[in-house]
């Protein structure tokens, strides 16, 4: 043996020549073997010795955890730093002692974060085992594992999103899981979910938004390709369209109705909460009417809904309104960036309890129950 570092360097000795032909001093490593019988077809992995001194080079004990308990050590294997993807992945199943390797998904480790990178492997998106465990410049020695129900090469063919769905009577959100081929659109997203949901009606015509910190940005056109949608970030609700809104005449407009608070300790920012909505509002329909029906549509207490105060806002700036004031008046002006800076805005008390899915508040004083379907 001649080197280990960087690369191992291992020459055949020839037994004819001399220590001093040979270049052998003291301190030098001289490595044997048995000769392995010509008749015994014997298969082994390493059968010489620079390929065994190969192995010890680049071997790695790698801690394998379930990515549902990602803090927990559930098995290791000593690997090598040069094992394919699939030879990863073929080990891990043996391990687990399942038949398919392919419905096997590894997830790298955070060397920072102590947590699992937040995107899997893709199927064969490396070439060895060392590129798994390398995270900027630092090597990790764990590695994340799901079984999927399907295989990853099929899987990767397909885009799941997590669908909010919002019951048109029922005080509950449900998330649904929708799994669809990448070029899949909205509308199959739609008949999809219809097969899941339970509908106030059977002739239903539902709806998907995308909601970021309590505001409506979109609703999604029927044609729109799923593959480029993003709800890692941006939550995807689902609802039923009410029935005023199924048919509008010329003069009807669409506004969006925001909750609102201030916060004293920002210079009475304005901090919006809760679930947006969409309404539908008349040619001359004054605060009054409208008020009537938002409190109809919530289900707020005439105690706590005396409390509320109504404000047009444009631009996070909000201009209180009065009961005799005509609210189609005040939007019609398109002087905003995008319709969700311009809005109805329903200030009162945030009272809702705090929860890490917060897209999913209830309307005004408290949460939807959530149920999750995978």
């Amino acid at each position: 043996e001649i080197k280990f570092e960087p690369n191992v360097m291992c020459e055949h000795i020839d037994k004819k020549l001399t220590f001093r032909a040979s270049q052998l001093e003291d301190g030098d490593i001289v490595c044997f073997q048995k000769s392995p019988k010509a008749d015994s077809g014997t298969q082994v992995r390493y059968p010489d010795i620079p390929s065994f001194l190969e192995y010890v080079h680049n071997r790695q004990v790698v801690h394998f955890r379930s990515l549902e308990k990602p803090k927990d050590d559930e098995f290791c294997l000593e690997l090598s730093k040069l094992h394919t993807y699939d030879d990863v992945v073929e080990r891990v199943a043996r391990q687990l002692g399942l038949d398919d390797p392919a419905k096997i998904r590894l997830t790298s480790h955070n060397c920072y974060s102590q947590q699992p990178k937040p995107q899997p492997i893709r199927y064969q998106g490396v070439e060895h085992l060392l590129d798994m465990l390398v995270h900027y410049n630092q090597t990790s020695d764990i590695l994340y594992y799901e079984v999927l129900d399907i295989p990853l090469p099929e899987l990767q063919f397909l885009k799941t999103l997590k669908v909010a769905f919002h019951h048109a009577t029922k005080e509950e959100v449900v998330i649904h899981s929708i799994r669809l081929p990448k070029n899949s659109t909205i509308a199959d997203v739609i008949i999809d979910l219809k097969t899941k949901v339970d509908l106030s009606s059977p002739t239903a015509e539902l709806r998907v938004l995308e909601v970021f910190y309590h505001k409506i940005y979109k609703i999604f056109p029927l044609h729109e390709k799923i593959e480029n949608i993003n709800d890692q970030y941006w939550t995807l609700r689902a609802e039923e369209v009410p029935e005023e809104e199924k048919n509008p005449s010329q003069h009807d407009r669409l506004i969006h109705v925001y909750h609102f608070t201030k916060d004293p300790l920002q210079n009475q920012q304005i901090q919006n909460f809760g679930d947006p909505f969409f309404l539908a509002i008349c040619e001359g329909e004054t605060l009054a009417e409208v008020k009537g029906r938002i409190q109809r549509k919530l289900q707020v207490p005439d105690e706590e809904f005396s409390k509320w105060k109504f404000a047009f806002i444009s631009m996070n700036r909000p201009d209180y309104l009065q009961d005799s004031d005509v609210v189609s008046a005040r939007f019609q002006r398109r002087d905003v960036y995008g319709a969700w800076e311009q809005y109805l805005g329903l200030e009162h008390t945030d009272t809702a309890p705090k929860r890490a899915y917060t897209a999913n508040q209830n309307r005004h004083t408290h949460e939807k129950p959530v149920r999750i379907y995978n």
